[in-house]
């Protein structure tokens, strides 16, 4: 009874619009007919927990079940987030002023907390600088982060005002990114995604890689136009080309050229360190993923995430062997 009251309810939860489109793509890309292929989808979110997104961008369909079996789905990732983390504790990491806070000795840059400063201190903050980065307090994906400068503002009145209006939550000094990243892609801050998990011996790095903006936005996020690439855990080099949600594949970043495969990461090992400190911070918060800037002067947390994005890990330009991270998972973590 419970299995079928499961079976049921995912049915009435499901989006059958995004079912169909899903569907559509896949029959183009394979040629398999769209009832056979809408099955399989089916099928794979009753037995592996795998939404549409994992179905298309981790090709399950050129997945056996064994290799399907080895792929952390978005039900996964989700009992993951459940066993790991007290949601008492997302709020050190749901709002940016509370996370620069609590993270003070990781920040590496002046902030100014908006949402509670007077004109008066935002002119103080902003004197002396060009430009400045403003985020809202709980924005995610790079969204509402913008580059203003300071030039094209007659006033710190009408500066103040905007961001009034635009409910601005932190305004912080620009990050100056390592001269090699800066290299790579100089139109936004690269940032490393490092994910650490912790159990009975400690911290760990699961996984890590590279998130590289594209087009000259001043974000690099994967929903905001980016593309990433896998970061060897050992010597810190990008092991394959970077991908985006397009499914495009990029040895050379389009915009300077740069070659992305076998790139070393600047001060890698300081990278890592930062993050299993910062790990320590907050214990009852064991699976997180920290967004780490490069700069010339070392390495800095940017934000942490309390649920960490799984669709990224599995891409099939990454997984030559068509093994996903579940195994990776299992060595730090019982019972999934």
């Amino acid at each position: 009874m419970g299995k079928l009251s499961y079976i049921l309810g995912t049915a009435m939860r499901m989006d059958y619009k995004e079912l169909f489109r899903t569907a559509g793509i896949v029959h183009a890309i394979t040629g398999r007919s769209s009832p056979a292929v809408l099955a399989d989808i089916v099928g794979c979110g009753l037995r592996y927990g795998a939404g549409f997104n994992d179905y298309l961008l981790c090709e399950f369909y050129n997945l056996t079940p064994e290799q399907r079996a080895t792929y952390v789905t978005r039900s996964v990732n989700n009992t993951l987030v459940q066993m790991l983390n007290d949601p008492a504790y997302y709020k050190y990491f749901d709002y940016k002023s509370t996370f620069y806070r609590t993270f003070a000795d990781y920040i590496g840059r002046e902030w100014l907390e908006f949402s509670s400063a007077t004109q008066n201190q935002l002119e103080d903050f902003v004197s002396g600088r060009d430009a400045v980065i403003v985020k809202p307090n709980d924005g995610t994906g790079g969204k509402g982060v913008e580059k203003l400068v300071l030039k094209d503002f007659s006033s710190v009145e009408e500066l103040y005002n905007k961001l009034r209006e635009d409910n601005v939550g932190v305004v912080e000094e620009v990050l100056e990114q390592h001269p090699e990243l800066n290299a790579l892609n100089p139109y936004s801050i690269n940032t490393l995604r490092i994910v650490t998990i912790r159990n009975d011996t400690g911290g760990h790095i699961l996984y890590a890689h590279l998130r590289i903006g594209n087009g000259g936005r001043p974000v690099d996020n994967l929903h905001s136009g980016g593309m990433f690439a896998p970061v060897d855990l050992d010597t810190g080099r990008i092991q394959y080309p970077a991908y985006d949600k397009d499914r495009k594949t990029y040895e050379k970043h389009p915009m300077t050229g740069v070659a992305i495969e076998g790139l070393l990461i600047p001060l890698w090992e300081q990278a890592k360190e930062l993050c299993l400190k910062a790990s320590e911070v907050i214990p009852q918060m064991r699976y997180v993923g920290w967004d780490v800037a490069v700069t010339h002067k070392g390495p800095v947390l940017v934000e942490g995430n309390n649920l960490p994005g799984y669709d990224i890990l599995q891409m099939p330009p990454h997984t030559p062997d068509k093994i996903g991270m579940l195994p990776r998972f299992r060595e730090f973590v019982d019972g999934i």
